[in-house]
């Protein structure tokens, strides 16, 4: 694969205006192949590949010290333990950790401690430089920094003598992440894992990058060298490197604040909403779908927001055009090798502008957010495809990243051993064919077809099968795809059916078929390392995935899976005594659920998504036990990390002393913001429970983000999606009717059936005493229409007259 950053994102940094930040960079770029290093007077370049890019920061003076070295790989994964022997000659303290990326860690001859109040300590008391190494568990670049260095004896032993080593999974962590991430891109121009930051003792970075090589390579510098040039700064010259370092961070605290003025309000949605659309036309690959050049990723941030637009601009050229970009985005996705035709699901983004040769990669977050967008492009379409595919990727959760407690694993990794024998893992292993393999595997002579055809010969036509591979080496300039297929479709069911003469049922049996085929010999493979932790964050993400889904389609059993996911977050990521999220819980070695001695508090994350997840549960389940946690948590979410000054959600709690940076991420990327995210779920609750100050609260948010929205929206398009609700406002829609009863069901199946993204769907059944009465007393005024269900479509505090036939109320809600 391209080894191009090892990152979950578009671009970490895509949006990051580092100039603003920090201005006193020290490398510059010499010519497309080389770069110049200030060391002193000296001065030397090191070469500069496109394929591997390096960037390179290193100065030292008498009177000043500052370095970040970063070089951008490709991220990827390696399964734990794939060198460590047994019984293990070396273990640390990370052995008694639940992380699978702390216990890949566990057996170098390297002293690691965890992120805690041990090291800090530890580095106080003997007055050493911190060396802060961040990754997770499917990271592949992660892993090859581990085996060339971390497992290297004299690098261990240098680290473990002058240094204080602590290793972080940024996924347990990503409050620590963030704030070293940001110094890094903001130093650097660019970030990624591995991260690789040094610190004081008191926890401030002054120098940081991402992979390094373990020894010199021609020009390029290794970590045994940087450490040298580390420690003779840190003895020769500390004052200069402190100095710098608190230097940056100022900068950065200045650099990073979002804040909204007194009396500020939120900017336009209407004119936010049409440069957003505009921005993401311009960067639009009509041939292909999708947004920027290779490598690209699946960004369901983007095309959430284009059917949005789309909704609240039907008859303009605009919105057809939108809508035409996320359709035409999600259709040649789905066809593309990044999503796997045998075992479903999708991969972590295509390495090439085609979606054809992915990074293997799979994670939860993504699989999480593509349901939602899929399930939303059949609401629009009405397009069988887009369904198929939402249930597709449901599936391939439900059965390779379920716990059985409700929980939903985080990842699997890219990388797997090709054969039980191998002893070096490759990128896709797990995923791909060579020719042969599926010639053997389906030799059948298909009955009626042209030239006495096999299975083989239509499964390798429809699915880009070459007898040489069909990975380009610019896709593999490591060679681990060498005569190996991606498989990726290249003609329509009609058009195969026609080239071997039979029908398009005969060709869709013989395509499950052998897709079915297939999918039994690969479950004989060995397989990729699976990340096992549970992080309430992206659960509450696949919460959302499954309860839209199910309500969309009518699933009972969808839905089902979606409470199930909800009572797992009850029962082990909710700490029932202090009324607080808990991040992650681990599966233990008996399949139980564990947790770590001290549980990690959830950060902002957790909470703003749990609570869209406990939202989504509710309008399609109306159980209103999930509306009353959803509003509990949000009371919660805005008690521990609201900032009453600036406004707008810090990302963690701001009391905690060893997060240096108080940041408010301001980036929808793999991820959405999290105070996008928060925006929508203030403006939700606010109608469902009928608190004015909810509403207030998302004005404040929209507003300290003001400068954001306006001068790039594309690097915010779900807090756009929430400028477009506050805009247009929200529309209640209001069923009564016994809940159980065929015509209640009718019309909420009705409203189901719609995309309408600024709406909230209530099911009452006369219940005055009941909780959405307390919230709502004005539902006491709204009755059934001659013993029949009714649906009441209110907007703005006025109400249209109430409807009892789907087809009349599709016609209102559509107005």
């Amino acid at each position: 694969m391209l080894r191009l950053a090892c990152t979950h994102a578009p671009s970490s940094a895509s949006y990051i205006n580092s100039s603003r930040i920090l201005s006193h960079a020290v490398f510059r770029r010499v010519n497309s192949h080389s770069l110049v290093i200030n060391r002193g007077r000296n001065i030397a370049q090191i070469p500069f590949h496109d394929r591997s890019p390096v960037l390179v920061r290193f100065r030292t003076s008498r009177n000043r010290a500052a370095g970040v070295v970063s070089f951008s790989m490709a991220s990827g994964g390696e399964g734990p333990g794939t060198s460590s022997p047994s019984p293990y000659k070396y273990s640390n303290r990370l052995s008694k950790e639940k992380s699978p990326y702390l216990l890949q860690h566990a057996h170098n001859p390297v002293d690691w401690f965890p992120w805690g109040q041990e090291a800090f300590e530890k580095a106080k008391s003997e007055d050493k430089p911190i060396f802060l190494s961040v990754g997770y568990s499917t990271c592949h670049w992660c892993h090859v920094m581990e085996r060339e260095s971390f497992e290297d004896e004299e690098i261990g032993k240098i680290l473990s003598e002058h240094f204080v080593c602590i290793k972080v999974d940024r996924e347990e962590r990503p409050d620590v992440d963030k704030v070293y991430m940001t110094f890094v891109q903001a130093t650097s121009g660019g970030g990624g894992w591995p991260m690789s930051v040094w610190l004081t003792p008191d926890l401030r970075p002054f120098i940081g990058g991402t992979y390094f090589p373990p020894r010199d390579s021609g020009r390029r510098p290794g970590l045994k060298t940087i450490l040298s040039r580390i420690l003779e700064q840190w003895q020769g010259n500390r004052e200069a490197l402190e100095s710098s370092g608190e230097r940056a961070l100022e900068a950065l605290r200045k650099g990073t604040t979002i804040a909204a003025n007194e009396g500020q309000t939120p900017p336009s949605g209407p004119d936010v909403a049409n440069r957003c659309f505009q921005q993401l036309a311009h960067s639009y690959d009509e041939d292909y779908g999708g947004f920027r050049e290779a490598p690209k990723f699946p960004s369901p941030v983007n095309l959430m927001f284009l059917m949005s637009f789309w909704a609240e601009n039907r008859t303009t050229s605009e919105g057809a055009e939108a809508l035409e970009m996320a359709l035409h985005t999600l259709r040649m996705m789905a066809l593309g090798g990044v999503h796997d035709h045998v075992a479903q699901g999708f991969h972590r983004y295509s390495t090439d502008s085609s979606w054809h040769v992915p990074h293997f990669e799979k994670m939860l977050y993504d699989q999480a957010q593509l349901a939602v967008a899929y399930i939303t492009a059949y609401q629009v379409s009405k397009e069988q495809f887009f369904a198929d595919v939402a249930r597709d990727v449901l599936l391939y959760v439900s059965r390779d990243l379920s716990d059985k407690s409700g929980g939903f694993y985080s990842a699997e990794d890219a990388d797997s051993l090709p054969t039980p024998e191998s002893s070096e893992k490759k990128e896709g292993a797990f995923c791909v064919w060579t020719a042969a393999e599926i010639r053997q595997l389906l030799s059948e002579i298909v009955e009626g077809a042209t030239g006495g055809a096999t299975k083989a010969d239509i499964f390798m036509h429809h699915y880009g099968v070459k007898e040489q591979g069909n990975v380009e080496p610019e896709q593999d300039p490591h060679g681990e795809l060498l005569g190996q297929n991606v498989l990726i479709v290249r003609y329509s069911e009609e058009l195969t059916a026609t080239q071997f003469g039979l029908d398009v049922e005969r060709v869709n049996e013989i395509l499950a078929s052998s897709r079915t085929k297939l999918a039994e010999v690969r479950r004989a493979r060995p397989p990729p390392h699976l990340d096992s932790k549970m992080l309430a964050s992206w659960n509450g993400l696949m919460l959302s995935g499954f309860a839209c889904a199910g309500a969309v389609l009518g699933d009972k059993a969808l839905l089902k899976r979606a409470e199930e996911a909800a009572r797992f977050l009850q029962k082990h990521l909710w700490d029932e005594g202090d009324r607080r999220i808990l991040h992650s819980c681990y599966r233990g070695q008996e399949m139980e659920v564990e947790q770590i001695d001290s549980p990690i508090a959830g950060f902002l994350d957790d909470y703003a998504y749990v609570v869209a997840g406990l939202l989504d549960l509710f309008e399609a389940t109306q159980a209103v036990e999930w509306l009353k946690w959803a509003e509990e948590l949000q009371q919660k979410q805005d008690q521990l990390f609201w900032d009453d000054q600036g406004s707008g959600y810090f990302c963690s709690d701001p009391s905690d002393p060893t997060v240096l940076l108080r940041l408010k991420q301001d980036q929808d990327g793999a991820e959405p913001s999290a105070n996008s995210v928060s925006a929508r779920n203030l403006l939700r609750l606010s109608h469902l429970t009928g608190k004015q100050e909810w509403m207030e609260r998302c004005q404040k948010l929209l507003a300290a983000f003001s400068d954001r929205l306006v001068r790039v929206p594309i690097a915010l398009p779900e807090m756009v999606r929430g400028l477009m609700a506050l805009h247009y406002s929200l529309k209640q829609i209001v069923i009564c009717g016994q809940p159980e009863a065929e015509d209640t069901a009718n019309l909420i199946a009705c409203v189901h059936t719609l995309f309408l993204p600024h709406k909230v769907l209530l099911v009452t059944d006369s219940d005055t005493d009941g909780f959405l009465y307390q919230r709502l007393p004005v539902l006491s005024s709204l009755r059934p229409l001659e013993g029949k269900a009714t649906a009441f479509v209110c907007q703005n505090f006025t109400c249209a007259l109430p409807v009892t036939c789907p087809e009349e109320l599709r016609r209102l809600l559509l107005e």
